[in-house]
């Protein structure tokens, strides 16, 4: 979560952010099967100091988000998003790995209805709106079946602006 709240700030924060790919950082494994990354938390920490690195990583994206225009255009691999668009990513990234972590853990986890929400209309537009939001944000990320829905194996979200402003 850390290094996606990150990477998403980061494509906002140039004067002309990239439109062909991602800013040129250097991604790395820490182990062979892990992810790639360019931010990495010292396991001697601990917890809390992963919770330091998340809520610095929400500061980022925070900052970037309310501080550059609403216009800006910034590459992501499923497209070309605005400021909203990576504000609503770096949510749905910190919500849906949240569940993760709780369920891994067996502990009960639900975010604010309102806050799926705004995701689901800003990233998943084709996501029924008559269903319990927190379930639908899910349902959209393929960790869970919706009545009457049929399960989604998630490929990608709508990061393009639903607006058709130009530049």
């Amino acid at each position: 979560m850390a290094d996606g709240l990150f990477a998403y700030a980061v494509q906002l924060a140039p004067a002309r952010p990239p439109l062909n790919s991602f800013v040129p950082l250097r991604w790395q494994r820490d182990r062979p099967d892990g992810p790639p990354n360019v931010v990495f938390v010292d396991r001697a920490v601990g917890p809390e100091g992963l919770l330091h690195v998340l809520e610095a990583g929400c500061g980022l994206l925070t900052a970037m988000v309310r501080t550059v225009s609403p216009q800006v255009r910034a590459f992501h691999a499923y497209g070309v998003s605005d400021p909203e668009g990576f504000a609503a990513m770096g949510v749905v990234e910190t919500l849906v790995h949240t569940h993760d972590v709780a369920a891994g853990l067996a502990l009960p986890w639900a975010p604010p209805a309102d806050l799926c929400d705004r995701a689901l209309a800003r990233l998943f537009p084709e996501a029924p709106r008559d269903t319990d939001r927190w379930p639908t944000l899910l349902w959209a990320t393929g960790r869970t079946e919706l009545p009457r829905h049929r399960r989604r194996a998630f490929d990608r979200w709508h990061s393009a602006p639903l607006r058709n402003e130009e530049l």
